[in-house]
């Protein structure tokens, strides 16, 4: 039998195939076999294996009942899928989940972490309605981002620095009420002791040191972490001489954007200008 050799390293669906084919050949089961117990095709297993056709999440479950219970696959699944948001991402949050510093760039739409849960499901939608995203992948990702948002409510939060370019609050997004009670979001975070929320004004023009969105994270032992992203690629950069300096431009573009207490006014009048 010609068997397809397996490279997990390659991607994350390669990885999920390997560990199917692993677990079933630990138990001695053909792909028959384990089409049995799943209610899947042979064919669909092989797909899977070979990483030719991505897992669902209710292939994942199957497969958790047929080895005798156990979430394994559901897990993998999910880091699957969370680690498909973009190269890199996964790796950012789990640093992000135990930082003591944070610092947000965002250009054109509310950063994740201060999102509400209508605001980016309002965007997960466009992304399904645009075919970008399955209906269950838009599910995922609006949860996964809401458990993000529950790490940092922790005993010792972390110093939230955010600065927004102003297309971020002046862009509608999901009609009149959700952009109200958006924009109202901001405010509550910015009353924070441990935030601090600024709105990088359109006039500050070519003084902008970044053209695309930044995050930058101070761990534990003050290692400074970097992750940056264009449309179809995200970036993770843990060398200091790569990322110090980006540590450097953000305190300069802070000292270009509005005060909080400015841009906390702003977003108010922005706020009662929505009907």
């Amino acid at each position: 039998m010609n068997i397809k050799e397996l490279n997990p390293d390659s991607s994350p669906r390669a990885a999920f195939g390997a560990r199917l084919r692993s677990a079933r050949e630990a138990r001695g089961w053909t792909q028959d076999e384990l089409a049995e117990r799943t209610e899947y095709s042979s064919q669909h297993i092989s797909a899977v294996e070979t990483g030719r056709k991505p897992p669902t999440l209710r292939f994942a479950r199957s497969t958790d009942r047929a080895f005798g219970g156990g979430d394994a696959f559901e897990r993998a699944w999910r880091e699957l899928r969370h680690g498909a948001l973009l190269e890199g991402f996964q790796e950012y949050v789990g640093y992000e989940g135990r930082a003591v510093e944070i610092r947000l760039y965002e250009i054109g739409i509310i950063p994740g972490l201060l999102q509400t849960p209508e605001y980016a499901q309002v965007l997960a939608n466009s992304a399904v309605q645009r075919g970008a995203i399955t209906t269950e992948y838009a599910a995922e990702r609006v949860a996964f981002l809401a458990e993000r948002q529950a790490a940092l409510e922790r005993a010792r939060p972390p110093m939230v620095f955010v600065v927004m370019d102003e297309s971020c609050i002046r862009r509608r997004v999901g009609g009149p009420e959700i952009m109200a009670a958006q924009l109202e979001r901001l405010a509550e975070f910015a009353a924070r002791p441990n935030t601090v929320l600024q709105v990088a004004p359109f006039d500050i023009g070519e003084r902008r040191p970044f053209d695309l969105p930044v995050n930058l994270l101070t761990l534990p032992d003050r290692a400074v972490v970097a992750y940056a992203e264009s449309q179809m690629r995200g970036h993770l950069d843990r060398e200091s001489p790569s990322v110090l300096p980006m540590l450097t431009a953000y305190h300069q573009l802070q000292a270009e954007a509005l005060s909080q207490a400015t841009s906390v006014a702003m977003i108010g009048e922005l706020r009662r200008g929505t009907p």
